[in-house]
């Protein structure tokens, strides 16, 4: 899936003409960073793999001809952040994407403390305040756009992913109020809440998914709904798993995620 010339010529004329891309080595990051690309925009593109970034560049550069610069940073630490607004200041940056992120599964109190707090500073910290920063830079020159990566786990408390669903729901939730506070100043914030995608992460949270999205069916439809909604849910496969809890309590949510995550992480989840 592809944008069409008229998808390009709006993100390029409302969003251009730079954009940055956080983890944009793998998964959802690399497509949405692909089909920026393919806009026209020029690209910095963060990661914390320099050889996936460097190749990402070259590709970049060949196949669209637009310039790329790489940002190779570690977001569990307040100095990774510093170094990606200090090397970005100066450039005429429209549109800020958030990808980076990791996830855990399991049950929350078998797993590394030192790894929540980890998710915790990338998922929630490190988003907030490069957020905070472009909020504020988009403000004062009258436009931009700003994506977030939300989840549909975002909606209610999930079982053996605990952590992880608290950490999408502090990004939902200020995604939601972000975007009507600078929606006077022609700055546009959209949470992308994606169902299960086959992704490096998920291998990472070893998480194991018979049904997923991959990042390629997913960051178009995310990208065509910057500027027109606040929330999307990008993927039919996400639609339908959305759609389908909306009539439930939210009691019964929790319920049917413990036995939906229960599955995907019954390997990884020790019964007492």
């Amino acid at each position: 899936m592809n944008l069409t010339s008229s998808a390009k010529e709006r993100l390029l004329r409302n969003y251009g003409p730079w954009a940055l891309v956080t983890g944009a080595s793998s998964g959802i990051g690399l497509e949405l960073a692909k089909q920026i690309a393919s806009a026209g925009f020029n690209v910095v593109i963060h990661g914390r793999n320099q050889e996936q970034l460097t190749h990402l560049l070259h590709e970049l550069k060949t196949t669209y001809t637009v310039d790329v610069k790489i940002i190779v940073a570690d977001l569990t630490e307040a100095g990774g952040v510093e170094q990606l607004i200090l090397k970005t200041q100066h450039l005429p940056i429209g549109l800020f994407i958030a990808s980076a992120g990791l996830g855990t599964s399991g049950k929350f109190i078998d797993n590394s403390l030192h790894t929540e707090i980890n998710m915790l500073r990338i998922n929630c910290e490190a988003l907030m305040m490069l957020t905070h920063y472009f909020s504020q830079r988009f403000c004062d020159q009258k436009r931009g756009g700003i994506i977030v990566l939300s989840s549909m786990v975002a909606f209610q408390g999930v079982p053996f992913s605990a952590h992880y669903a608290a950490t999408k729901a502090y990004v939902q939730t200020l995604a939601e109020g972000l975007a009507e506070e600078v929606k006077p100043y022609h700055v546009d914030v959209l949470a992308a809440a994606p169902g299960p995608v086959n992704t490096k992460f998920a291998k990472r949270a070893n998480m194991q998914m018979n049904m997923a999205l991959s990042p390629q069916q997913i960051a178009v439809p995310i990208l065509n709904a910057l500027g027109r909604k606040t929330t999307v849910f990008p993927g039919m496969l996400t639609k339908v798993l959305v759609y389908s809890l909306q009539t439930v309590p939210r009691w019964a949510k929790i319920k049917i995620m413990k036995r939906v995550m229960g599955g995907m992480t019954k390997h990884h989840v020790k019964q007492n």
